[in-house]
């Protein structure tokens, strides 16, 4: 059993981890900005105010967890990148820091000329500056001193929405998962799988990875 912290899990992605990791057996910490508005969560998961980008938050939230779920979103470039800045300034003093799991961009994810994405014409500008955030953040993370283990997770860039657990999935690393139609698709539920599946047995510390049916 691990104390898990999740971040965002208000969000579609951060709310799906955070039953998955409850349902499996872990102590759960529902960080959010808006306490009162998860009452769709399970009881037994505590709900506290706070906030990847706030020191404060993660100082008063880390010493006690294993595992940090990074899952924001709803704000400008900046956030992604303020809240691993953040994560990383303050686990880097501690002895026994818990691990960062980073819940990034698909965008970010290489083409196989080796561009990202989010550089692609006819990339969406309505989609652009959330894709260039995670793009600086995983920038941060990939510069980290010695001494936070750090993972994140790109899900796929285009087809990744809200449907069925399966349970199931295939991993890679900067490239898209795909199957033999090309497509990389993947349920929120079986992320959530995903990202309990890498805290409890880990296979991608200090990298990015990806996963996809």
């Amino acid at each position: 059993m691990s104390d898990i912290v999740v971040f965002g899990a208000g969000g579609t992605a951060g709310s799906r981890i955070a039953v998955e990791a409850f349902d499996r057996g872990h102590r759960v910490v529902a960080a959010v900005r808006r306490p009162e508005a998860t009452s769709y969560l399970p009881p037994g998961v505590r709900v506290v105010t706070g906030d990847a980008t706030s020191e404060r938050s993660v100082r008063e939230l880390a010493p006690d967890a294993d595992a940090l779920v990074v899952a924001i979103g709803g704000g400008d470039r900046t956030l992604w990148p303020d809240a691993a800045r953040t994560l990383l300034d303050v686990l880097s003093g501690m002895p026994a820091a818990p691990r960062v799991i980073h819940v990034g961009g698909g965008s970010t994810l290489l083409t196989p000329s080796g561009t990202r994405l989010l550089d692609e014409p006819g990339f969406p500008a309505e989609y652009r500056e959330a894709a260039l955030g995670q793009s600086d953040a995983l920038d941060v993370y990939r510069s980290a001193a010695d001494g936070v283990t750090w993972t994140y997770l790109s899900p796929p860039p285009l087809e990744f929405h809200p449907g069925e657990r399966t349970g199931r999935y295939r991993t890679g690393t900067d490239r898209p998962v795909t199957d033999d139609d090309g497509r990389s698709v993947l349920s929120c539920e079986d992320l959530a799988v995903v990202v309990v599946d890498e805290i409890e047995s880990p296979r991608f510390r200090n990298m990015r990875f990806t996963a996809a049916y």
